[in-house]
């Protein structure tokens, strides 16, 4: 995003919150409830990694706050940060894909980020997700988004 020199870090501030609001709100859809995110990660694994990725558990936490989701091979369940809620479809789907991705190489080496390159997102994913935790490491500023 380009914003003029003239702009205070305060006004720079709301306009970043401003505009991930509006882009949020255009590509959200509703939110999936654990059974259609579980459906959600059947339908990416078959697209993209040929089904073999196949979780015993795709559910919503709320205990984490640093990560976006979270995979434990052994057992095969996937959770994802309730904070991804209301995210655009494209966000989740490529955590969702992260995460089925460990399902098939636990490490992030070259093999794992091989199998998320056929998700043309991915890049993009990873942008919005890198500006959200750039967003939130701003200063707070009263005033801003009507506090």
């Amino acid at each position: 995003m380009l914003i003029p020199a003239r702009m205070s870090e305060a006004e720079e501030q709301r306009w970043v919150n401003v505009m991930l609001d509006k882009l949020a709100a255009q590509e959200s859809k509703q939110v999936l409830g654990d059974s259609e995110l579980a459906e959600r990660a059947e339908q990416l694994s078959a697209q993209y990694f040929d089904g073999r990725a196949r979780p015993s558990s795709v559910r919503w936490v709320t205990n984490q706050n640093t990560r976006w989701g979270s995979c434990t091979p052994a057992e095969g369940s996937i959770r994802l940060s309730h904070r991804l809620q209301g995210m655009p479809e494209y966000v989740v789907d490529y955590v969702l894909l992260h995460e089925l991705a460990h399902l098939l190489v636990p490490g992030h080496g070259p093999r794992f980020w091989r199998l998320l390159e056929g998700y043309p997102r991915t890049e993009r994913a990873k942008g919005y997700l890198e500006g959200v935790v750039a967003a939130e490491r701003l200063p707070h500023v009263p005033g801003a988004r009507g506090e």
